[in-house]
Parts: structure tokens; C-alpha cells; sequence
């Protein structure tokens, strides 16, 4: 299977997403007291209130100017709720961002998912990652993946699309337009890319209409030929397909 890229969406796939930790109303004020210095001037619900509020402006202002599917600057959405935010340090507000996110969802990889990107990395496929995300989904995902030994290393550069980056996200077909061409760049044909997720909309159509392959990660059985099913059910469908 050499000459072959697999291309992994991120949350829901690779991360299972879970709720708050129990503790997340403590973490929540640790996290200004140890950062800002001072009590919270918002409640976790009052800040995820407000912020919604100013995302909804944003993409407003973005589908104004034709952009389908655009993507914020989660930083710059935080400091406008909490302007306290734009005295920190770079390295300051991140480590500000990444704990406030903590205090909202629970995330793990499980050991299925690292033994499959072990499986198709010794089997010389290129990896990416098209990820709808923010800043702090690379450090959510480097500390996931450190728990089973792996790394960011195991995937190209060229080929991760993180929204952040870019102001456009999934399903915007320019993710899969600019992946293509890194792709072809690489001599690898649509034939030649796997999309691997678990949205039908956000990940396997769009991918589908550049000609990928494309796996849905679900606990449902694929063994009735649907392209769906856990990692063990993609990997013995690609041992079967080689």
C-alpha cells in the first residue's frame, strides 16, 4: 500500500470528544487566578454565551464577503469577551486558551485508533490531518497521542489542513481542493487518498466529490460492503482491497 495517503479528520475521529470534567467550575477559576490573577469576571456559561455571540457576528461578516465556511481566530473571539486577555504573553494567552478549552470537553485516543496509525504508518502510507480546529487542537492532540508513544511527526506537514490557518473550514470543498494539489504535488492521484472521519457531511462528501476514498469511524458493523465501521473493520477492508 506504498504511494498511498490517508488523510484524518480530528475531533470525533482520532479524539473522542466527552463532557466537562467534573471539576470543570474549579478548574475555571484556578485557571484566572493562576493566569490573570484574579477572580473570573465571568461564569463558564456567561463567557460560552458571549463568545457565541461574537462567532455569530463574525460569520455573518464573513458569508457577507462569500465565504461559505469560514473559521474564527478563537483568540482573538476570547480577548474581545475578555479583554483582560490581550495584556498576556503569547505564550501566556495559549496556555490560557488550551485550559479554558479543558474546562469544556474531555478528550482521549483510544488504543484502537493508535494502533491503526501505527498500522498505516509501517505500511509506508502518508498521513494528514483535515481538521476543522483552533490552536490548541495540535497541543490536545500531540499530548492524546504521547500517551501511546506516537507523535505530530507521523504526519506531513504539506498535508494537514487546520482551519485555523486558513479562516475556511470543512465543508468548504477548497479544503479538499487545497489537499489535492499537495497530493498531486506528491504524484498521487484522488484514487490514491483515503478520507478517514466521522461526519458524512463535514468529511466523507466533500471528499468524495474530489474522487478520495472515504471511511466513516462509527461503532456501527461495515461488514455489509458500506464504507463504515471501527478501525479494525478499515484495516481488514484495505488488507482485502490491496
Amino acid at each position: 500500500m506504498k504511494s498511498f495517503a490517508a488523510i484524518f479528520d480530528v475531533y470525533g475521529t482520532l479524539l473522542m470528544v466527552g463532557p466537562p470534567p467534573p471539576d470543570a467550575d474549579a478548574r475555571w477559576h484556578h485557571l484566572f487566578r493562576d493566569l490573570l490573577g484574579t477572580a473570573p469576571a465571568l461564569s463558564r456559561l456567561e463567557f460560552s454565551i458571549a463568545t457565541n455571540k461574537v462567532i455569530a457576528r463574525q460569520h455573518e461578516e464573513a458569508h457577507a464577503r462569500g465565504i461559505a465556511w469560514p473559521e474564527v481566530h478563537w483568540p482573538s473571539v476570547a480577548s474581545e469577551v475578555l479583554p483582560a486577555l490581550t495584556k498576556l504573553s503569547t505564550q501566556v494567552l495559549d496556555e490560557f486558551l488550551f485550559r479554558q478549552i479543558q474546562t469544556g470537553h474531555t478528550i482521549r485516543m483510544t488504543s484502537e485508533t493508535a494502533g491503526a496509525l501505527r498500522w498505516f504508518k509501517e505500511r509506508s502510507f502518508l498521513l494528514g490531518i483535515a481538521s476543522n480546529a483552533q490552536s490548541y487542537t495540535l497541543r490536545e492532540l500531540s499530548e492524546a497521542m504521547a500517551v501511546h508513544a506516537l507523535g505530530l511527526e507521523l504526519f506531513e506537514r504539506d498535508l494537514c489542513f487546520w482551519s485555523f490557518e486558513q479562516g475556511f473550514s470543512k465543508p468548504d470543498p477548497h479544503v479538499f481542493q487545497v489537499l489535492s494539489a499537495r497530493l498531486t504535488a506528491r504524484g498521487l492521484g484522488p484514487q490514491k487518498a483515503l478520507m478517514v472521519g466521522d461526519r458524512e457531511d463535514n468529511d466523507l462528501a466533500p471528499a468524495r466529490a474530489f474522487g478520495w476514498r472515504a471511511w466513516q469511524i462509527c461503532a456501527h458493523s461495515g461488514e455489509d460492503g458500506g464504507e463504515f465501521g471501527d478501525w479494525n473493520q478499515l484495516i481488514r477492508r484495505l488488507r482485502d482491497q490491496k
